[in-house]
């Protein structure tokens, strides 16, 4: 009887207790690390005229001055609807490849002749076999030989960290890591260069960071659209 309470069996619960201690610490431990690793910081960016009215479609970078941007590109779509480009901005990371399948019952010839990347899909319904990979940083203007109104924008970024403003101005940068970053904007109607926007921010590892800009814009003069559907003949 003395033996039995001074050397429980390998196989009995006293035995097995620390194994299943052991089991929970791991699982609260895994509970913890997720949950710290769910926490980051979040930017919020709001955007407006000179006469204080909200700034849409303007795009919101954040570069990393520590290190890398990381990010991987992806593969991305602009639609052709109702002989519009959508989205009219579409800010992608270098290396992305965008598609342009064409949604209307007519055709569109998608082109560009921007610098950062000159290409052209020729007369075309549906979606074109290959998408077009945008390899250089740069902003490139989209257009459609048949439709001269058709104008949009691809803004080609070196980093991962970008959003577009809203209808009231506002744009929402999630999940940055901590660091100092270097935040621009870039919107196809605004008068100054875009280095001039810059302003330097530190995050920590959760929590928001708040910056605004007030810009001047000039209306950019487009080609009146058509009244009548299929007025160019290509169907």
């Amino acid at each position: 009887m003395n033996s039995e309470r001074r050397g429980a069996p390998a196989g009995s619960a006293v035995a097995g207790c620390a194994p299943l201690r052991g089991a929970l610490l791991c699982g609260l431990l895994a509970t913890l690390l997720a949950a710290g690793g769910a926490r980051a910081a979040t930017l919020l960016a709001a955007v407006r005229d000179d006469s204080g009215r909200p700034v849409r479609d303007a795009v919101v970078l954040a570069m990393p001055l520590d290190g890398s941007p990381g990010g991987k590109p992806t593969r991305e779509i602009i639609d052709q609807i109702d002989k519009e480009f959508v989205p009219y901005v579409k800010p992608i990371l270098v290396g992305s490849s965008v598609s342009f399948p064409n949604r209307d019952k007519l055709r569109h010839h998608v082109y560009s002749v921007s610098p950062a990347k000159p290409f052209e899909l020729p007369l075309y319904a549906g979606t074109p076999s290959s998408a077009v990979l945008f390899d250089k940083p740069g902003v490139v203007t989209l257009g459609c030989n048949i439709h001269d109104w058709m104008i949009a924008y691809v803004y080609v970024a070196e980093t991962p960290h970008f959003a577009v403003s809203a209808h009231d101005g506002s744009a929402r940068i999630a999940n940055l890591p901590s660091g100092r970053y270097a935040v621009r904007i870039w919107h196809p109607e605004m008068t100054v260069a875009e280095s001039s926007t810059v302003q330097q921010i530190a995050v920590g590892r959760d929590g928001e960071t708040q910056v605004s800009w007030t810009l001047k814009l000039t209306p950019i003069l487009r080609p009146r659209r058509a009244p009548a559907a299929g007025a160019h003949g290509y169907h």
